[in-house]
């Protein structure tokens, strides 16, 4: 007896849909499954590197072409725009006909989707060498659409099959990459909304940006004194411009994502305090630093950038938080171009402020 194709079991494991004679097996997971898949990053090719075939791990290049590679500590952007992410999915090139041929007598096995995995060499040879249609995967509709079958692995064609790559596939959004390994010809893009752009890898590359983490200097450092001043500044040449590159092999796209600092915005920690300037903003200099480095003698004097504390600590340290905002913006294939939203860094340090203490005689 010959069970269905596919079955769905709602759970946080892949779950077992259908057994195919001679032990072909196809799996499907459900939208809350999956969910320690690797990151899309990862030195990659069509394959995990063990022979299968990972719907997390994605062809896209990275590089960064300036700023990237500095030293000292660095971290990833987080966003202001709290509904901002990453893109979920998106289709790219996998295959030729006669890498998908050596793939498939390899006995290779994995994801021919991004919730849907072919274990088992008949799976693979019924749809793309003898023709037979197969269901996609459209977890958002109330029945799957067919994908039509392919001869012989379309040898002698030239193009690419094409596959949907979500680096998180427990992300709700990649249920919209529902599609099995399709057929693009040479030259083209698929006609699907998921469909890679431009912008799709300069979001794409912004989740990969890496900036200097924020260590402020402050002065004094031990105790700041109630009604005198606390000077905060950065290092010349601390903050320059990052720019990363996110390039799709085998179809023209590319996109350079660049990061500006603009501002470093002081949190003091209390509302008991005032920031100087008044708008929490210190603006980062041409040469990359921000504020003016304390001077002896400047102790009673305004800062360009820092904090007046107006209450004393009583045991417990106020929490000043000190965060970069970095402009992003990006340009790529065929003139595109645009904004993304800001990014930031953020850093929390200890505060302890004392009261000058005098005696009237």
């Amino acid at each position: 007896m010959t069970l269905p194709v596919r079955a769905l079991r709602w759970s946080a494991v892949l779950a077992t849909a259908a057994v195919l004679g001679s032990g072909s097996n196809a799996y499907a997971d459900g939208p809350e499954g999956n969910t320690t898949v690797p990151s899309a990053d990862q030195p990659s090719g069509s394959t995990d590197g063990k022979g299968g075939l990972k719907a997390s791990v994605s062809h896209i290049r990275i590089t960064y072409v300036s700023g990237g590679n500095g030293g000292g500590k660095r971290g990833n952007l987080g966003t202001v725009d709290s509904n901002w992410k990453p893109p979920a999915c998106w289709y790219e090139p996998a295959f030729t006909p006669a890498g998908l041929k050596k793939f498939v007598d390899s006995d290779g096995g994995g994801d021919v989707g991004i919730h849907e995995s072919w274990f088992g060499k008949e799976l693979w040879t019924d749809h793309y060498r003898d023709g037979k249609p197969a269901d996609n995967f459209d977890a958002h509709k109330p029945v799957n659409s067919s994908a039509e079958g392919y001869k012989n692995y379309n040898l002698g064609q030239s193009g690419y099959f094409w596959r949907g790559v979500a680096p998180n596939a427990a992300d709700p959004n990649s249920w919209d990459c529902g599609r099995i390994m399709f057929w693009v010809d040479a030259g083209n893009l698929p006609n699907d909304p998921n469909s890679p752009t431009p912008k799709t890898l300069a979001e794409y590359a912004y989740d990969k940006i890496k900036v200097p983490v924020t260590e402020i200097k402050v002065k004094p450092e031990a105790k700041s004194t109630v009604n005198l001043p606390t000077w905060i500044w950065l290092d010349k040449g601390r903050f320059k411009e990052v720019k990363v590159r996110a390039e799709l092999p085998n179809t023209g796209l590319w996109a350079e994502t660049t990061a500006k600092p603009v501002a470093l915005h002081l949190t003091p920690g209390t509302d008991d305090a005032e920031t100087s300037p008044s708008s929490d903003n210190c603006t980062i200099n041409d040469d990359g630093s921000i504020g003016t480095p304390y001077t002896k003698g400047n102790a009673d004097k305004t800062p360009p950038c820092g904090i007046r504390y107006l209450r004393a600590t009583n045991g417990q340290p106020y929490r000043l938080k000190a965060s970069i905002t970095w402009q992003i913006t990006w340009q790529g294939t065929g003139g595109a171009k645009g904004n993304l939203p800001d990014g930031t860094f953020e850093t929390t340090q200890d505060m302890n402020v004392q009261e000058i203490q005098s005696i009237n005689r």
